[in-house]
Protein backbone atom coordinates (compact mmCIF):
# COMPACT_ATOMS: atom_id res chain seq x y z
CA UNK A 1 0.00 0.00 0.00
CA UNK A 2 3.05 2.10 0.06
CA UNK A 3 2.89 3.57 -3.51
CA UNK A 4 -0.89 4.56 -2.70
CA UNK A 5 -0.10 7.30 0.11
CA UNK A 6 3.89 7.97 -1.14
CA UNK A 7 3.33 11.86 -0.57
CA UNK A 8 2.65 11.63 3.20
CA UNK A 9 5.03 14.23 4.54
CA UNK A 10 8.34 13.44 6.64
CA UNK A 11 7.74 16.77 8.32
CA UNK A 12 4.45 18.91 8.88
CA UNK A 13 1.40 17.49 7.59
CA UNK A 14 0.90 17.87 3.81
CA UNK A 15 -1.35 20.80 2.48
CA UNK A 16 -4.73 18.48 2.18
CA UNK A 17 -5.44 20.59 -1.16
CA UNK A 18 -1.98 19.68 -2.74
CA UNK A 19 -2.26 15.52 -1.53
CA UNK A 20 -5.53 15.95 -3.54
CA UNK A 21 -3.63 17.03 -6.77
CA UNK A 22 -0.93 14.88 -6.07
CA UNK A 23 -3.18 12.05 -5.66
CA UNK A 24 -5.51 12.66 -8.98
CA UNK A 25 -1.67 12.39 -10.90
CA UNK A 26 -1.10 8.87 -9.34
CA UNK A 27 -2.36 5.67 -11.01
CA UNK A 28 -5.05 3.98 -9.01
CA UNK A 29 -4.41 0.49 -7.78
CA UNK A 30 -6.86 -2.23 -7.99
CA UNK A 31 -8.58 -3.34 -4.74
CA UNK A 32 -6.54 -6.24 -3.68
CA UNK A 33 -8.55 -7.01 -0.51
CA UNK A 34 -12.30 -8.63 0.12
CA UNK A 35 -12.79 -6.18 3.36
CA UNK A 36 -11.46 -4.12 5.77
CA UNK A 37 -11.80 -4.53 10.02
CA UNK A 38 -10.67 -3.09 12.94
CA UNK A 39 -9.20 -5.19 15.71
CA UNK A 40 -7.96 -3.81 19.56
CA UNK A 41 -4.58 -2.92 20.40
CA UNK A 42 -2.20 -1.36 22.87
CA UNK A 43 -2.91 2.09 22.47
CA UNK A 44 -5.99 1.96 20.70
CA UNK A 45 -7.39 0.20 17.33
CA UNK A 46 -5.75 -1.13 14.12
CA UNK A 47 -7.28 -1.54 10.74
CA UNK A 48 -6.73 -4.82 8.87
CA UNK A 49 -7.63 -5.56 5.30
CA UNK A 50 -8.72 -9.10 4.92
CA UNK A 51 -6.97 -10.09 8.65
CA UNK A 52 -3.80 -8.52 7.79
CA UNK A 53 -2.57 -4.88 9.53
CA UNK A 54 -2.55 -1.43 7.53
CA UNK A 55 0.87 0.46 8.32
CA UNK A 56 1.94 3.56 6.71
CA UNK A 57 4.01 4.21 4.24
CA UNK A 58 7.11 3.58 5.80
CA UNK A 59 5.81 0.33 7.34
CA UNK A 60 4.68 1.77 11.09
CA UNK A 61 1.54 0.52 12.42
CA UNK A 62 -0.99 2.69 12.26
CA UNK A 63 -3.00 3.01 15.64
CA UNK A 64 -6.18 4.94 15.68
CA UNK A 65 -7.41 6.56 19.45
CA UNK A 66 -11.01 5.46 19.43
CA UNK A 67 -13.00 2.83 18.36
CA UNK A 68 -15.46 5.25 16.26
CA UNK A 69 -11.96 6.86 13.86
CA UNK A 70 -11.36 3.54 13.26
CA UNK A 71 -14.58 2.48 12.33
CA UNK A 72 -14.75 5.36 9.66
CA UNK A 73 -11.24 4.31 8.58
CA UNK A 74 -12.47 0.77 7.40
CA UNK A 75 -15.20 2.16 6.18
CA UNK A 76 -13.02 3.71 3.41
CA UNK A 77 -11.17 0.74 2.79
CA UNK A 78 -14.84 -0.98 2.24
CA UNK A 79 -16.41 1.81 0.56
CA UNK A 80 -13.65 1.31 -2.32
CA UNK A 81 -14.44 -0.41 -5.60
CA UNK A 82 -12.73 -2.08 -8.25
CA UNK A 83 -9.45 0.27 -7.71
CA UNK A 84 -8.60 2.37 -4.40
CA UNK A 85 -9.00 6.37 -5.02
CA UNK A 86 -6.80 7.80 -2.27
CA UNK A 87 -8.96 10.86 -2.96
CA UNK A 88 -11.76 9.41 -1.32
CA UNK A 89 -9.87 8.53 2.12
CA UNK A 90 -9.29 11.76 3.98
CA UNK A 91 -9.19 9.67 7.31
CA UNK A 92 -6.75 7.22 5.88
CA UNK A 93 -4.83 9.87 4.69
CA UNK A 94 -4.94 12.19 7.76
CA UNK A 95 -3.51 8.43 9.66
CA UNK A 96 -0.85 8.31 7.32
CA UNK A 97 -0.15 11.81 8.57
CA UNK A 98 -0.38 12.04 12.34
CA UNK A 99 2.03 8.52 12.17
CA UNK A 100 4.14 9.37 9.98
CA UNK A 101 4.79 13.44 10.77
CA UNK A 102 2.86 14.56 13.77
CA UNK A 103 3.20 11.56 16.92
CA UNK A 104 6.47 12.43 17.18
CA UNK A 105 6.60 16.35 17.12
CA UNK A 106 2.91 17.19 18.11
CA UNK A 107 4.19 20.53 19.01
CA UNK A 108 6.20 21.90 16.48
CA UNK A 109 2.98 20.62 14.07
CA UNK A 110 0.83 22.66 16.38
CA UNK A 111 3.44 25.55 16.31
CA UNK A 112 2.59 25.66 12.28
CA UNK A 113 -0.84 26.17 12.56
CA UNK A 114 -0.67 28.70 14.86
CA UNK A 115 1.40 31.03 12.36
CA UNK A 116 -1.60 31.59 11.22
CA UNK A 117 -2.94 33.70 14.21
CA UNK A 118 -0.02 36.10 13.31
CA UNK A 119 -2.50 37.10 10.05
CA UNK A 120 -5.90 35.07 10.31
CA UNK A 121 -9.00 35.57 7.97
CA UNK A 122 -10.99 36.89 10.64
CA UNK A 123 -8.40 40.32 10.98
CA UNK A 124 -9.30 41.04 7.49
CA UNK A 125 -12.53 42.82 7.25
CA UNK A 126 -14.30 44.18 3.92
CA UNK A 127 -14.95 47.95 4.06
CA UNK A 128 -18.10 47.97 1.91
CA UNK A 129 -20.41 46.93 1.20
CA UNK A 130 -22.45 47.11 4.13
CA UNK A 131 -23.95 44.19 3.73
CA UNK A 132 -21.29 42.28 3.54
CA UNK A 133 -19.24 44.43 6.10
CA UNK A 134 -22.37 43.51 8.52
CA UNK A 135 -22.10 39.43 6.96
CA UNK A 136 -18.16 39.09 7.89
CA UNK A 137 -18.74 40.69 11.93
CA UNK A 138 -22.26 38.11 11.81
CA UNK A 139 -19.79 35.21 11.11
CA UNK A 140 -16.38 36.53 12.60
CA UNK A 141 -17.14 38.64 15.66
CA UNK A 142 -18.63 36.00 18.04
CA UNK A 143 -15.51 34.07 17.72
CA UNK A 144 -12.88 37.32 17.99
CA UNK A 145 -15.50 38.14 21.61
CA UNK A 146 -15.09 34.51 22.58
CA UNK A 147 -10.85 34.58 21.93
CA UNK A 148 -10.68 37.58 24.10
CA UNK A 149 -13.06 36.07 27.04
CA UNK A 150 -12.80 33.17 27.14
CA UNK A 151 -8.67 32.60 26.01
CA UNK A 152 -7.55 36.30 26.73
CA UNK A 153 -6.44 36.82 23.28
CA UNK A 154 -7.36 40.34 22.08
CA UNK A 155 -6.20 40.75 18.44
CA UNK A 156 -6.39 43.62 16.52
CA UNK A 157 -8.51 44.13 13.23
CA UNK A 158 -7.45 45.78 9.76
CA UNK A 159 -10.30 47.16 6.83
CA UNK A 160 -8.48 45.18 3.64
CA UNK A 161 -5.53 43.49 3.17
CA UNK A 162 -2.56 45.32 4.33
CA UNK A 163 -0.86 43.26 6.62
CA UNK A 164 -1.61 44.39 10.92
CA UNK A 165 0.87 42.93 13.14
CA UNK A 166 -0.70 41.01 16.36
CA UNK A 167 -0.18 41.26 19.97
CA UNK A 168 2.53 38.85 20.90
CA UNK A 169 0.62 38.49 23.92
CA UNK A 170 -2.94 37.37 22.04
CA UNK A 171 -0.76 35.00 20.09
CA UNK A 172 0.54 33.29 23.60
CA UNK A 173 -2.93 32.98 24.27
CA UNK A 174 -4.41 31.68 21.64
CA UNK A 175 -1.58 28.98 21.06
CA UNK A 176 -1.93 27.93 24.53
CA UNK A 177 -5.58 27.09 23.60
CA UNK A 178 -4.42 24.32 20.94
CA UNK A 179 -4.95 20.42 21.72
CA UNK A 180 -2.02 18.88 22.83
CA UNK A 181 -2.86 14.43 21.44
CA UNK A 182 -1.47 14.25 17.69
CA UNK A 183 -4.56 12.96 15.98
CA UNK A 184 -6.32 16.60 17.41
CA UNK A 185 -3.36 18.48 16.32
CA UNK A 186 -3.15 16.61 13.18
CA UNK A 187 -6.78 17.88 12.50
CA UNK A 188 -6.74 20.85 14.18
CA UNK A 189 -4.32 21.91 11.57
CA UNK A 190 -5.87 20.78 8.81
CA UNK A 191 -8.67 22.90 10.06
CA UNK A 192 -6.53 25.66 9.96
CA UNK A 193 -4.92 25.83 6.49
CA UNK A 194 -8.29 24.78 5.34
CA UNK A 195 -10.04 27.65 6.26
CA UNK A 196 -7.49 29.96 6.56
CA UNK A 197 -7.86 30.56 10.47
CA UNK A 198 -6.64 28.87 13.45
CA UNK A 199 -9.06 30.97 15.24
CA UNK A 200 -11.75 28.76 13.64
CA UNK A 201 -10.24 25.79 13.86
CA UNK A 202 -9.75 26.65 17.60
CA UNK A 203 -13.62 27.47 18.07
CA UNK A 204 -14.52 24.19 16.34
CA UNK A 205 -12.20 22.28 18.86
CA UNK A 206 -13.77 23.81 22.09
CA UNK A 207 -16.95 23.42 20.36
CA UNK A 208 -17.84 27.59 20.04
CA UNK A 209 -19.42 26.82 16.97
CA UNK A 210 -19.79 23.39 15.05
CA UNK A 211 -18.53 22.27 11.87
CA UNK A 212 -21.12 24.17 9.45
CA UNK A 213 -20.97 27.26 10.81
CA UNK A 214 -17.11 27.40 10.65
CA UNK A 215 -17.65 25.99 7.17
CA UNK A 216 -20.05 28.94 5.99
CA UNK A 217 -17.87 31.78 8.62
CA UNK A 218 -14.29 30.43 6.55
CA UNK A 219 -16.52 30.92 2.83
CA UNK A 220 -18.22 34.58 3.57
CA UNK A 221 -16.56 36.44 1.07
CA UNK A 222 -16.41 33.90 -1.51
CA UNK A 223 -20.45 32.97 -1.22
CA UNK A 224 -21.13 36.76 -1.39
CA UNK A 225 -19.40 36.79 -4.79
CA UNK A 226 -21.11 33.89 -5.53
CA UNK A 227 -24.89 35.21 -4.84
CA UNK A 228 -23.39 38.55 -7.02
CA UNK A 229 -21.80 36.99 -9.72
CA UNK A 230 -22.72 32.99 -9.92
CA UNK A 231 -20.49 29.48 -9.19
CA UNK A 232 -17.45 28.91 -10.90
CA UNK A 233 -17.16 24.76 -11.66
CA UNK A 234 -13.77 24.92 -11.09
CA UNK A 235 -13.75 26.86 -7.50
CA UNK A 236 -16.38 24.67 -6.86
CA UNK A 237 -14.93 21.41 -7.68
CA UNK A 238 -11.89 22.55 -5.79
CA UNK A 239 -14.25 23.62 -2.57
CA UNK A 240 -16.22 20.04 -2.45
CA UNK A 241 -12.85 18.44 -2.13
CA UNK A 242 -11.46 20.70 0.46
CA UNK A 243 -14.93 20.10 2.42
CA UNK A 244 -14.25 16.49 2.01
CA UNK A 245 -11.12 16.61 4.43
CA UNK A 246 -12.71 19.14 6.54
CA UNK A 247 -15.38 17.16 7.70
CA UNK A 248 -13.15 14.18 8.23
CA UNK A 249 -10.95 16.67 10.33
CA UNK A 250 -13.89 18.20 11.83
CA UNK A 251 -15.20 14.44 12.41
CA UNK A 252 -11.79 13.37 14.56
CA UNK A 253 -12.00 16.86 16.60
CA UNK A 254 -15.45 16.02 17.83
CA UNK A 255 -14.56 12.98 18.21
CA UNK A 256 -11.76 13.81 20.44
CA UNK A 257 -13.03 16.73 22.74
CA UNK A 258 -12.80 15.00 25.71
CA UNK A 259 -8.86 14.74 25.04
CA UNK A 260 -8.57 18.43 23.87
CA UNK A 261 -9.82 19.98 26.75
Amino acid sequence: MRELFEDVPNQAPLDPQEAVRRHIRTPQRKRFYTSAGVTEADGGFLITLDGKQVRSPSGKPIVVPTRAIADAVAAEWNAQGETIDPTTMPLTRLANSVIEGVIDRADEVADDAAKFLGSDLLFYRAGHPDALVAREAQHWDPILFWAADALGAHFVMAEGVMHVGQPEPAIKAARAAFPTDPWSVAALHVVTTLTGSALLALALVHGVRDEDQIWAAAHVDEDWNIEKWGVDEEVAARRAARLVDFKAAAGVLRELKPATG
